[in-house]
C-alpha cells in the first residue's frame, strides 16, 4: 500500500505542528482569560494523570506481547481454531479491561498481526462495555436479576458484534492456523 505511506511521509511535523497550534491556543487564552487558562491547564494536568498509568500498562502489555507471545500461540488461542475458549477469552479479557479503549488498539492491531481473529478483537472491544466494579452499583439500584440479564446480555451482543465485524471484514488468511510460519 504505497499511498498510505506516502501521506505519513508528505507530513513529518504534523504532530509538531498541532502541539504549536494548542500551546499558542493556551497562550492567547492566557493573555484574554489568566484564570480560564489555568483552570483548562489544572484540566489537562488531572486527565493527564488519569491516563498516564492505563498507557503504562498498555505498553508494558504491548511489551509483554512482543516479547513472549509467538504468532503459533495467537493462531491457536485467539485465530480461526480457538473456538469457544477464544471467545470466553476475548470476553473475560475485555470485561477485565481498564483504560480508554483507545489505548488498547494498537495491543489489539499487534495481536491482529500476529494472527488474532477480527471477531475476538470486536468481541474484546464490545466486551469492555461490562465494567466490574459498577455491577454492585447496578445491583444496588436496578436488583440482581436485572444486572444479571444485563451483564448476560453484553456479553451475548459481544460475541454477536464480533461474528457480525468477522463477517463484515470476510475471512483473512493470515488468520488461519495453516498460514503460520512454524
Amino acid at each position: 500500500m504505497p499511498g498510505k505511506n506516502s501521506k505519513r511521509k508528505s507530513r513529518p511535523f504534523a504532530g509538531w505542528v498541532f502541539l504549536a497550534v494548542v500551546a499558542i491556543g493556551y497562550g492567547v487564552t492566557a493573555i484574554v482569560d489568566n484564570d480560564l487558562a489555568a483552570a483548562a491547564l489544572a484540566g489537562w494536568f488531572g486527565l493527564l494523570a488519569k491516563v498516564l498509568p492505563v498507557l503504562a500498562l498498555i505498553f508494558g502489555l504491548l511489551f509483554l506481547a512482543e516479547a513472549f507471545l509467538e504468532r503459533a500461540w495467537i493462531v491457536r488461542h485467539l485465530g480461526r481454531a480457538a473456538g469457544p475458549k477464544g471467545w470466553a477469552l476475548a470476553v473475560l479479557c475485555g470485561v477485565l479491561s481498564v483504560g480508554p479503549i483507545y489505548a488498547w488498539y494498537p495491543l489489539l492491531g499487534e495481536l491482529s498481526k500476529k494472527g488474532m481473529r477480527s471477531a475476538l478483537a470486536a468481541t474484546f472491544l464490545y466486551s469492555r462495555a461490562l465494567k466490574l466494579p459498577l455491577l454492585p452499583l447496578m445491583a444496588h439500584y436496578f436488583g440482581v436479576a436485572y444486572t444479571i440479564f444485563v451483564s448476560i446480555s453484553f456479553i451475548l451482543f459481544a460475541v454477536l458484534n464480533g461474528l457480525i465485524m468477522e463477517a463484515l471484514m470476510g475471512d483473512r488468511p493470515s488468520h488461519r492456523p495453516e498460514d503460520v510460519d512454524q
